[in-house]
Parts: structure tokens; C-alpha cells; sequence
């Protein structure tokens, strides 16, 4: 076998670890960005532990078919880049929030999320949903009011027991001078 070939074979199994590796892998057409846009844009890909890298169509094809995904086949022309993301939503998020910022220069293709084909409209949901911290604060707070709430109920149980106790000593009194 020539060098090529197997430069070429080495190429599509380190893309199928970092497929399998990410929990999610965005497709982008990055066609009409200039070089301080590719630039910035990568920076946020950074910035959110996301790898973003151009890559060929056909070693990108070839790496999906050999882990049984041939969803992928018809977004798989024209220019493609690939954003391996860390997390489920961050390299979806930074992709649409780029898309906003260029008027449109570039758009997703599609998605590779939790092992299954995701399409276009599907990225823009995962990326408009929250952050895992965010989710997180959110989770704390909701618990938090809640304990409050029951911090203060059960206050004003013992509160409401306290004054019923001392009406019934007050009431206790007046009868016992009453020589009830």
C-alpha cells in the first residue's frame, strides 16, 4: 500500500476516536468567512472545550459509514468543517451564535448527538437550550425556595402551637383561681 493510503486510513481512525470520544459533533459549511471571523470563531469553539477542524468530506464519510452512520452522506459536500464538542449543547451554541453574528455566512449542516443523526433545526434546539451549569443553578434555586418555604411553614406551625399553649395556660389559670 502506498504512504498516502495509509496516512489517509491513520486520518479516519483519529476521526472516529474523536466521534466516539465527543458527545456531540457538529457539521458546519463555514463557506464566505473571512479570516478575522474563521479566527474569532474559533476562539469561541476554544473557549466552550470544543475541537474545530476542517476536514475532507470523503475521510469524514468514510469515518461515520465505518461506525454504521450513513446518515451524514448528503451533508457531506461543499465546504465542512467539524466542531467535536465536550459537552451536548457548547459546540452547537457557539456555532448558531456565530451564524447570528455573520448575518448568515455560514449555517449548520447538522449534528452527531448521544450517538444519533441530528438535523439542522434539531442543533439550533440543542442550542438553545442552557448550559449544564445553568440547568444546575436553576435546580439549586428551585430547592432552595423550596426548603425556604417549608422553613417558614413549619415556623409558623410552631409558632401558632406556641400561642395555642399559652392561651390554654392563661385559660388554666383563670379557672384554677375560679376553683374550677
Amino acid at each position: 500500500m502506498s504512504a498516502n493510503l495509509e496516512a489517509k486510513k491513520q486520518i479516519v481512525e483519529d476521526i472516529k476516536a474523536k466521534i466516539q470520544a465527543s458527545k456531540s459533533v457538529i457539521l458546519i459549511d463555514y463557506k464566505g468567512l473571512t479570516v478575522a471571523e474563521d479566527t474569532e470563531f474559533r476562539c469561541n469553539m476554544r473557549k466552550a472545550n470544543t475541537e474545530y477542524k476542517v476536514l475532507k468530506n470523503t475521510l469524514l464519510k468514510r469515518a461515520f459509514n465505518e461506525l454504521n452512520v450513513t446518515d451524514f452522506d448528503a451533508d457531506l459536500n461543499g465546504s465542512t468543517s467539524v466542531a467535536f464538542g465536550s459537552d451536548e449543547t457548547g459546540a452547537a451554541k457557539v456555532a448558531c451564535d456565530m451564524c447570528k453574528s455573520t448575518n448568515d455566512k455560514i449555517r449548520v449542516k447538522s449534528g452527531f448527538v448521544d450517538g444519533a443523526y441530528v438535523d439542522a433545526n434539531g442543533v439550533k434546539a440543542l442550542a438553545s437550550i442552557p448550559s449544564k451549569e445553568v440547568l444546575v443553578a436553576k435546580l439549586a434555586g428551585a430547592l432552595s425556595s423550596i426548603i425556604s418555604g417549608l422553613a417558614v411553614a413549619l415556623n409558623a406551625v410552631a409558632e401558632q402551637k406556641e400561642q395555642n399553649a399559652q392561651f390554654l395556660r392563661a385559660k388554666y389559670k383563670i379557672l384554677k383561681k375560679r376553683g374550677y
